[in-house]
């Protein structure tokens, strides 16, 4: 069945993950869809200045590649063809946390797939770029989102080329996938309308990655390592993955004044200092074949569009501009993609009325409160130092002492380790973890 068109043209501001997605899911519903992207693309997978956090470890979490693959059929062969390295969830990560340095490593069922944001957006944006209906226009930067004169209604996008040229693109509707939103906050602000409330999580990280060929003789029991820290005692942490071209990416953590040092010894004397000595044993004489690129997170953001009791037609603030996470969690790519599925699904059933598309944001931010749950509440995990900045929730002591006896639970029992597992990798819903034999056996460890 063909699906029915909602108007004649959408444009979408920014090429990342969350562009990418937003585009491929208005492209069945728009005549035309124009993405805006301020940055040269590279037609290979290298790093744009768009994307400063591109050159440390990212994740594809399993529920993100669904849904990478729900809006591009065999986007896993994709991966696989150019070179991403797949794993088994849970056995071929060796996570190490305290008191279990491993965790039991177990088949949970599922692959991912590890490889660089580099080649993970290219391989989406080459999907994109199949869609006769969608134009990427790069070097292209939106300047202003333009409303009617009541601001009721979203009209058009104001950008200016690269060379310096200013056009107005009209538009009957406007996914704000910019990163942080600022031209949806600066419509509203235009406006004099009430700007959503911000809950914040201050985790002031720094992170610091290097790129290693992986050595002969490397381990074989794992193809990853993620170190924890010995938390609150310290927020030194590390994250080894593989990459395409048989290396290993590195990223390291610590919070709060420390920072990881961007010199090769430093690095180096850093990495020797996590709390356990895996990752340092895998890279002492691997040979680095990067520079040490560093990257400050102050804090993840979520914008409570819900809460505002008035938005402006035909205009979605998506992925990052809703709700920022602390990279080290590796959710917002997977997050991105789940949004574009809701997003397309919703613009299926908007087929009726006379503004069909009126209401879509409205529902769009209620639909999405259950995706940003999860792994909002994982980053929760950053107020468990004390020098975090943000407030904290009222249950916060319950949900940390939840997780700490889930862990242990999961330790013990392969089904809980598979449900916690599968509700890190958004693939199920936080609801989940309230099965009443799964809080029984949580409560009976938190007594012992």
């Amino acid at each position: 069945m063909t699906p029915t068109l909602q108007g004649k043209q959408a444009v979408v501001i920014g090429a990342g993950m969350g562009g990418l997605t937003a585009a491929r899911a208005l492209a069945d519903h728009f005549e035309h869809v124009i993405v805006l992207e301020r940055d040269a693309l590279p037609s290979q997978a290298t790093h744009r200045a768009g994307t400063p956090q591109g050159r440390h470890v990212h994740a594809l979490l399993a529920g993100g590649l669904r849904a990478l693959g729900e809006l591009f059929p065999g986007f896993d062969r994709d991966l696989l063809e150019a070179g991403a390295v797949p794993y088994r969830a849970g056995l071929e990560l060796r996570y190490e946390r305290p008191g279990y340095d491993p965790f039991p490593q177990r088949d949970l069922g599922w692959v991912s797939y590890a490889m660089s944001r580099p080649l993970v957006e290219l391989l989406a944006r080459r999907r994109v770029e199949q869609h006769p209906n969608i134009t990427l226009r790069q070097q292209s930067r939106a300047r202003a989102i333009v409303a009617t004169p009541d601001g009721w209604m979203v009209t058009a996008v104001r950008c200016e080329t690269a060379g310096g040229r200013s056009e107005t693109l009209p538009a009957d509707f406007v996914v704000d996938a910019s990163g942080r939103g600022a031209l949806t906050l600066g419509l509203l602000e235009s406006l004099g309308r009430a700007l959503p409330e911000e809950v914040t999580i201050g985790a002031d990280i720094t992170y610091a990655s290097a790129v290693f060929d992986k050595p002969n003789g490397a381990p074989g029991d794992w193809k990853g390592v993620m170190t924890f820290p010995l938390a609150p005692d310290s927020a030194r942490s590390a994250l080894m993955m593989p990459l395409e071209g048989n290396r290993w990416i590195l990223s390291t953590g610590a919070a709060h004044g420390e920072a990881p040092p961007a010199d090769a010894g430093g690095y180096l004397e850093f990495v020797r200092g996590l709390r356990t000595s895996t990752i340092y044993d895998a890279i002492k004489d691997a040979k680095r074949v990067t520079e040490i690129a560093r990257f400050a997170f102050p804090e993840s953001v979520w914008r409570r569009f819900e809460r505002l009791a008035w938005f402006p037609r035909r205009l979605l603030p998506f992925a990052d501009a809703i709700c920022r996470f602390n990279p080290i969690y590796g959710q917002g790519m997977s997050v991105a993609a789940q949004e574009a599925c809701v997003l397309h699904r919703l613009l299926g059933t908007r087929t009726t009325g006379l503004d069909p598309l009126a209401e879509l944001a409205p529902s769009f931010f209620a639909e999405v409160q259950p995706l940003i749950e999860a792994p909002w509440t994982a980053a929760c995990n950053d107020f468990i130092y004390p020098q975090t900045r943000g407030q904290r929730p009222s249950d916060l002591q319950r949900t940390l002492d939840f997780g700490r006896a889930l862990v242990h639970v999961a330790a013990r029992d392969p089904a809980v380790h598979k449900l916690m597992m599968e509700v890190q990798h958004l693939l199920k819903p936080r609801s989940a973890l309230r099965d009443p034999e799964v809080v029984r056996s949580v409560a009976a460890a938190l007594v012992n």
